[in-house]
């Protein structure tokens, strides 16, 4: 069993990097120009009025982290390159890709495990007789692609009444292609930046022959960064599989919570069963808010368990949990509760409030 480390750790290590950019002189680019330090020393005074002031009842007392949910997905198509390189430039404390696995072992950055709506695939006729029924549904799939067939495929936008005009610009990436990114955004803007991969339906791949643990675990290994040290945290809605991948990983594991009906459940787990295994939970956002905006004393149980709570998705763009309040009021609700990081698809909204809420002070 390796020793873990926490999630606070993570968190804590995320905004002392931020706020503390090293004394080298200013990185430049390609044309020897300056390139912008995301860690301001405005992002530092905000940490250290957090601190001081009390305004978030976090579980570490720091700052919530802003997590980009697949990039910032509001505005390019989920899983992109620009999807998370606007993320970061909008100021996101952590990204979060969603891994699927493909034919041949690969982890792909994907949500979903078709392929019809966040890819071109159907415009692709030398792949049209790859087309199968699989989970109650006609479609094209992940794990029926080698890593070079599903890299050969442009991302789309998911959501119809977001902007398509980024559409096929942009090659569906593996995850060795996101660290390859998250390793360029590291050298351009000398910070480090926390990443948070979800690992979709393993038990499902197990099934077929394509378990996701020892692949993944592999991978960190060949980057260094299954280390104590490493700012990554990995989630799951899988229970047994967090519990699998415990004595593999001294990373954070985030237990994912979406209500009672089965594959959101924690596999039927107590918050205090995961606790004994998990160093956080990622609850919907309905699991902490009632409808009027009061808690319903879920993150305050994680909380007294030691469990960091994300919570998510945060949209601009769909309606609010409040019943009395727009989006921006639920993310100010959200962060006045205490939760320590929001999943959303729009950074900047919760980089202004979060903001907000410490010059209002």
């Amino acid at each position: 069993m390796f020793p873990r480390a926490s999630v606070s750790a993570v968190i804590a290590v995320l905004l002392l990097a931020a706020c503390n950019p090293p004394a080298e002189p200013p990185a430049q680019d390609e044309a020897g120009l300056a390139v912008p330090d995301r860690a301001s020393s405005l992002e530092g005074q905000l940490a250290e009025d957090a601190r001081r002031l009390g305004t978030f009842p976090t579980l570490t007392g720091e700052l919530p982290a802003i997590i980009a949910h697949r990039g910032a997905s509001g505005y390019f198509p989920e899983h992109t390159e620009a999807a998370f390189q606007l993320a970061n430039d909008q100021g996101a404390d952590i990204l979060e890709p969603d891994l699927m696995v493909s034919r041949d072992g690969v982890l792909i950055v994907r949500h979903d495990p078709y392929l019809s709506t966040s890819t071109d695939i159907e415009t692709r006729e030398e792949f049209a007789d790859r087309r199968r029924s699989l989970m109650g549904r006609e479609d094209w799939w992940v794990l029926d692609f080698t890593a070079e067939e599903l890299r050969s495929l442009n991302a789309r936008q998911v959501f119809a009444d977001r902007s398509q005009a980024h559409n096929d610009r942009f090659p569906v990436m593996t995850f060795g292609d996101f660290l390859d990114m998250v390793e360029g955004m590291q050298a351009r803007c000398r910070c480090e930046i926390p990443i948070e991969p979800e690992i979709k339906l393993p038990a499902e791949h197990a099934a077929m022959g394509l378990d996701p643990a020892p692949i993944l675990i592999a991978e960190l290994e060949a980057r260094g960064l299954n280390t104590d040290t490493a700012l990554v945290i990995i989630q799951s809605f899988d229970a047994p599989f967090l519990e699998r991948l415990r004595p593999m990983t001294p990373l954070p594991l985030a237990m994912l919570h979406y209500g009672d009906e089965e594959g959101g459940n924690m596999n039927g787990y107590s918050l205090e069963q995961v606790a004994e295994f998990a160093d956080a939970v990622g609850a919907y956002k309905s699991l902490l808010l009632n409808p009027d905006g009061s808690s319903t004393g879920y993150l305050e149980r994680a909380h007294r368990l030691g469990l960091v709570v994300h919570t998510w998705t945060h949209r601009d763009d769909r309606p609010s949990l409040l019943t009395n309040g727009d989006t921006d009021d639920e993310l100010r609700t959200l962060f006045a509760l205490g939760v320590d990081g929001v999943f959303t698809d729009f950074p900047d909204t919760a980089v202004r409030v979060r903001e907000e809420m410490l010059n209002a002070e």
